[in-house]
């Protein structure tokens, strides 16, 4: 901490950024004092430029945002924080403070498996007529795992085939799988705790390797 760089107002700015989507949040600022709060409760803490005083994320609305890192730049004054969210990030209830463009490239399609989940969320939801999607939910588990089987199938047999095939196959199969989780009420971050469970380092080689509880055991 004594190598950041805050500035005149004893400040240094804070990106707060999504574990999981890895969507930008919000932007805030942090002093000493409420960093080190942050880093020892490990729950977002800033300091409001406007009240002048410290103040916790989620103080009254109880979406606390849970610090899994802070990393600073290479100059030392700014910090990018991931954290893990329990509600909204901005005031008005969106999820993120970012959500009016400015301007955004025809050029380039915005485009996320996070975006793509919170899309199939949402059909579970309204079920609009004529999506392929709401035919699923709405043909249920065994419908979407007579589909995840065909697919799966589909991969096998396009891995034989060509590059482009298999990329096709395997997208249809993510799509289904993800069509699953929502079905069953699991969530991208439910995946992503399991795979980085399963994450090992060897201290003593310094490799990364991957287990499978299954066949390895205890591998922590």
């Amino acid at each position: 901490m004594t190598e950041l760089k805050f500035d005149e107002n004893g400040l240094i700015p804070a990106i707060v950024q999504d574990y999981y989507s890895k969507a930008v949040l919000t932007l805030a600022y942090m002093n000493v004092e409420s960093l080190a709060i942050s880093i020892a409760e490990k729950r977002t803490c800033f300091y409001s430029r406007s009240r002048k005083e410290l103040w916790r994320k989620g103080e009254t609305s109880g979406n606390i945002q849970h610090v899994v890192s802070i990393y600073a730049d290479c100059d030392g004054d700014a910090l990018v924080v991931e954290v893990i969210k329990d509600g909204p990030a901005c005031h008005t209830g969106a999820e993120t403070c970012f959500g009016a463009p400015v301007f955004v490239s025809d050029e380039v399609r915005r485009f996320s498996l996070g975006s793509l989940f919170e899309l199939l969320a949402e059909r579970n939801k309204i079920r609009p007529h004529g999506s392929y999607t709401t035919y699923l939910f709405e043909k249920g588990l065994d419908k979407i795992l007579k589909k995840i089987g065909e697919e799966s199938t589909e991969v096998i047999i396009g891995a034989k085939n060509s590059r482009e095939e298999l990329v096709y196959e395997i997208s249809d199969l993510i799509y289904h799988l993800m069509v699953l989780m929502v079905n069953q009420g699991i969530e991208i971050r439910d995946i992503v705790d399991e795979l980085a469970s399963r994450h090992v380092i060897d201290k003593k080689e310094k490799q990364t390797d991957f287990g499978n509880p299954a066949e390895s055991g205890n591998i922590s």
